[in-house]
């Protein structure tokens, strides 16, 4: 995957100067901005030197792009303005910076730019996650808080997620019996997938009928392209004055796909309704208020199309990827995955499997979650656009500039962090007896693997949800071993955060009695 990620960069850096090595594109693009930081009587943030043309584009050629970015913040500054030929950026590399521009512009930095594709269901015209700041999006978030993804609707899809985790718990119980590897980003993705799709869907939708490997399939070409995606947002502007759609024939095939296999659900529950048929899924919720005539905001279908897309991809590969993470730093630390072990078995005992009502009470499993994120946020980039131009410590930001802030860096940053590279869980249980100036700084920005401000991540509670309960089942019941001395923790590319050497372990079964009393899967 990283090869075929360099591959792409270097292909389409190739292929833009090319088209961009003319006089024409050179007047195009070198038009002289507008002053307009005189306004403010000061200067844009420093910047590093650039090239003729591209600007800063050499210094992210890479596939790890949140990777460059540390590099040349760590040289250069937590505040830095960047150019991508004509395209201005401000990268933010220190939880102090950002918490100066989230807390004083938190609304003008809650949109994201115009969509490079607008007609594809993901990320496009339709999305909720690159929607501006405005009616659509406020309706959205309500709903989505209230409704879909908020406590009580939690509630109510437990019962789903209790079933896809026994099956999770067989299928590594069958492979311990087999003394066969198993790769935990597959099985846990696995999990993600099939109870995401069964939270939207209802329960027609399983591994016998084939949607849920379907749609899997669709999510893990959709994560492919993130980096295709973020090129194409990023150069949209100079690209469409020279008739370039970069990337965009993938793009639509897998947008076009994914229309097919949510028209026919969509479909199928709008015939369910006209029989009186009284669901509880999140498609019934959103057929409601597509069919409202009264609802503060007239959705369309696309936009209920483009909204399950999104948490498909956006709830599925990461937190499979974040369980594999932390996998991976439970098992590297012994002393750690002991400690965990220990709290478990006290907690929810050895004759039956972690319940997500167990979650509350088992303070190290959640610091050790914490300390996973911390390390691996699986976004490590938040990509956001100024709406208007304003003043960041001293310096001049103009309107339309793209904001990215260095998640990866931000959760890293030694001024902070105590030792910021380690993997430390007990960091987080201190927080309770932090003094509450100390307890408004640790919110100030330092950690937040789900973002941050209004355009925070609403399905951060489901996120931890998954990851504790399902890094707590394979503490609990299973031993793990590895081939070599040590796990192999390197980052690949792309942009989403994702293991260059995913994990294979040999699930070793432990708690006898815990095995007996689970021979049944939980009712429904």
């Amino acid at each position: 995957m990283a090869a075929m990620i360099n591959v792409g960069f270097q292909n389409c850096f190739n292929f833009i100067l090319l088209c961009l090595f003319s006089l024409l594109c050179y007047s195009l693009l070198f038009r002289k901005p507008s002053s307009r930081q005189d306004a403010y009587g000061c200067d844009l943030p420093p910047s590093p030197p650039s090239l003729p043309i591209i600007g800063h584009l050499h210094l992210i050629l890479s596939s790890l792009v949140h990777k460059s970015f540390q590099k040349i913040s760590s040289k250069y500054g937590p505040l830095l303005h960047l150019c991508i030929f004509n395209v201005p950026i401000v990268l933010v590399s220190s939880a102090s910076v950002a918490y100066d521009i989230f807390r004083v512009h938190d609304v003008n930095v809650s949109s994201r730019g115009p969509p490079p594709f607008e007609e594809s269901l993901l990320f496009g015209s339709s999305s909720f996650i690159s929607a501006p700041y405005g009616d659509y999006w406020k309706f959205m978030k309500k709903l989505m808080v209230t409704k879909l993804l908020g406590p009580q609707a939690l509630e109510r899809s437990r019962t789903i997620r209790a079933d896809e985790l026994y099956r999770l718990y067989a299928n590594l119980l069958d492979k311990a019996m087999k003394k066969e590897s198993v790769e935990i980003g597959k099985e846990t993705m696995k999990l993600t997938n099939n109870t995401i799709c069964k939270m939207i869907m209802g329960r027609s939708c399983s591994e016998e009928t084939g949607e849920a490997e379907r749609v899997r399939g669709l999510v893990t070409e959709s994560t492919s392209l993130t980096t295709n995606f973020f090129l194409a947002a990023i150069l949209r502007k100079p690209l469409k004055m020279l008739g370039i759609s970069l990337f965009k024939e993938e793009i639509m095939g897998v947008s076009r796909r994914f229309d097919e296999v949510l028209e026919t659900i969509l479909v199928e529950h709008e015939e369910k309704m006209e029989e009186h048929h009284q669901g509880t899924d999140m498609m019934d919720v959103l057929l409601e208020a597509y069919e409202d005539e009264n609802a503060e905001y007239k959705i369309t279908r696309n936009h209920i199309k483009s909204l399950f897309v999104e948490l498909f991809f956006a709830g599925t590969d990461t937190s499979a990827q974040s369980i594999q993470w932390t996998m991976a730093e439970i098992i590297s630390n012994p002393k750690i995955l002991e400690r965990l072990r220990e709290e478990i078995d006290f907690v929810v005992g050895k004759t039956r499997m972690i319940q997500e009502t167990d979650l509350p009470k088992l303070p190290y499993l959640q610091a050790v979650i914490k300390e996973g994120l911390r390390l691996h946020p699986p976004l490590p980039l938040l990509v956001r656009t100024f709406q208007e131009g304003c003043k960041i410590r001293g310096f001049y930001v103009p309107e339309k500039t793209t904001l990215i802030g260095n998640a990866y860096v931000m959760m890293r940053d030694p001024n902070v962090w105590e030792d910021p590279e380690e993997f430390k869980p007990e960091r987080f249980l201190a927080s309770s007896r932090l003094r509450k100036d100390e307890e408004r700084r640790e919110q100030a920005l330092k950690y937040i693997p789900f973002g941050s401000g209004r355009r925070g991540c609403p399905g951060s509670n489901l996120g931890y949800l998954f990851i504790g309960t399902a890094v707590g089942l394979m503490v609990q019941c299973f031993d793990w071993r590895i081939k070599g001395d040590k796990v192999n923790m390197d980052e690949a590319g792309g942009l989403n955060l994702t293991m260059a050497h995913p994990l294979k372990c040999t699930p070793v079964p432990r708690n006898q009695p815990l095995l007996a009393a689970n021979l049944q899967m939980p009712s429904s």
